[in-house]
């Protein structure tokens, strides 16, 4: 069995990142391991969601990955992440895959939410 334990974003935005995770209910320490540089880390259920700065030689973030996030109303998340100013890409829909939007991160990574229909 194969089980995803660990995602590390990459982003010049780290405090904006924290705070557009944050709303998707991610909670984060700041920290750092040995030398290594501080950054964020947070849990989901069993996964290890961490926020790091750019390395040295890079001068913009990867905004290629696409990440998905289940939430418990779609409406309410919505609603919060447009009070921190996120764009949304793609309006709320039904889909074969339940009740979706796409929003971009700080660093415009398209972000999919999904509404939790197992309420």
């Amino acid at each position: 069995m194969i089980h995803l334990n660990l995602v590390v974003i990459r982003t010049d935005k780290q405090e904006e990142q924290v705070r557009f995770y944050s709303t998707l209910g991610i909670t984060f320490t700041h920290h750092r391991h040995g030398n290594g540089p501080y950054h964020y880390s947070g849990s989901l259920d069993g996964l290890t969601f961490e926020i790091y700065p750019l390395h040295k030689d890079a001068t913009t973030a990867d905004t290629s990955t696409r990440l998905g996030f289940t939430v418990e109303s779609l409406h309410d998340t919505l609603k919060s992440l447009e009070e921190l100013g996120v764009e949304t890409v793609q309006a709320p829909a039904s889909t074969e895959w339940g009740y979706v939007a796409v929003v971009k991160d700080a660093d415009g990574r398209r972000i999919e939410l999904v509404e939790n229909l197992r309420k």
